[in-house]
C-alpha cells in the first residue's frame, strides 16, 4: 500500500513539475486549445507560482482519498458468511477453529472477531470488553489518513482566496503606477484572482466529495463490526461456549 502511495505521489509532482517547466519556458497555447491544455493555460495565467501550491494539495488529498478507498475496500468482508463459518466451527465444539477462521480472514470485523473469541474462556464480559477494546485500534486504523484530507480540502480554498488578495493588490499597484483606472491596468491582476480563487474551490470540492466517500465507507465498516459482535456473542451463548 505504501508503494502504491508513493507512486502516486511521484506521478502527481511529475505532472506538477512538466506544468512549472511549461510554464518558465513561456510555451503559448492556441485559443481553440483541448481541455487539458486550457487547463494548463489557465493555471498558468493564474500565476505558476502560486497556484502550483493549490495543484500540490490537490495530488497530496488525490493520494491519501486514492489510499484510503483501496485500504477501506479491501476491509470490507462479508460478515454473514464469516459468523456461519465461525458457528459452524463452534458447533462441532471446536473454539480454536473458530479462531483459526477469523484470524484467516482478512478484515477489521474478523480481527476483533478474533479478539472476542480468544477471550471466551473468561466469559461474555471479557468477551463484550475485547471487542469494545480492539474495536478502539480498529476505528483509529480506519480513519487514518482522514486528518490530512480534511487539512487539504482547508487549506485549498485558503490558498485561492490568498490569490485573489494577491491580485487585488497587484491590480492596485499598477492602478497607482499607471496612474490610470482602465480596464487593462486592472485586468491582469483581477485576472489572477478570480482564477485562483477557482482552482481553490474546484480542489477542495473534489477532495471533499472524496472525503464523503470515505467516510460513509468506513460507518459503514463500523455498522457491520458492531453488529457482527453482538451476534458473536450471541452464537457463543447459543454453542454454550461460555459454560465449559
Amino acid at each position: 500500500m505504501r508503494k502504491l502511495f508513493v507512486t502516486l505521489l511521484v506521478m502527481g509532482l511529475a505532472v506538477f513539475a512538466t506544468s512549472a517547466l511549461y510554464a518558465q519556458d513561456g510555451g503559448a497555447v492556441a485559443d481553440d486549445a483541448g481541455g487539458f491544455q486550457l487547463l494548463k493555460k489557465y493555471f498558468i495565467d493564474g500565476d505558476w507560482r502560486f497556484m502550483s501550491f493549490v495543484l500540490v494539495c490537490l495530488i497530496l488529498g488525490l493520494a491519501f482519498c486514492i489510499e484510503r478507498i483501496i485500504t477501506l475496500n479491501i476491509a470490507t468482508t462479508n460478515t454473514d458468511k464469516l459468523l456461519a463459518r465461525i458457528d459452524e466451527e463452534l458447533k462441532s465444539g471446536s473454539v480454536e477453529g473458530a479462531m483459526e477462521v477469523a484470524r484467516s480472514t482478512p478484515g477489521p470485523t474478523a480481527s476483533i472477531l478474533y479478539e472476542g473469541l480468544k477471550s471466551s474462556k473468561d466469559g461474555p464480559e471479557a468477551v463484550e470488553k475485547a471487542i469494545v477494546s480492539y474495536g478502539s485500534v480498529q476505528m483509529g486504523l480506519l480513519e487514518r489518513g482522514l486528518v490530512w484530507i480534511s487539512l487539504f480540502i482547508a487549506i485549498a480554498p485558503m490558498l485561492g482566496f490568498m490569490g485573489t488578495v494577491i491580485g487585488m493588490i497587484q491590480a492596485f499597484d499598477r492602478i497607482e503606477a499607471v496612474g490610470d483606472l482602465s480596464p487593462s491596468v486592472v485586468a491582469g491582476g483581477i485576472k489572477v484572482a478570480l482564477l485562483t480563487t477557482v482552482f481553490g474551490l474546484v480542489v477542495a470540492i473534489i477532495l471533499q466529495i472524496f472525503y464523503n466517500y470515505i467516510v460513509n465507507k468506513i460507518d459503514g465498516i463500523v455498522n457491520r463490526m458492531e453488529d457482527a459482535s453482538i451476534a458473536l456473542v450471541d452464537i457463543l451463548a447459543e454453542n454454550n461456549v461460555f459454560n465449559k
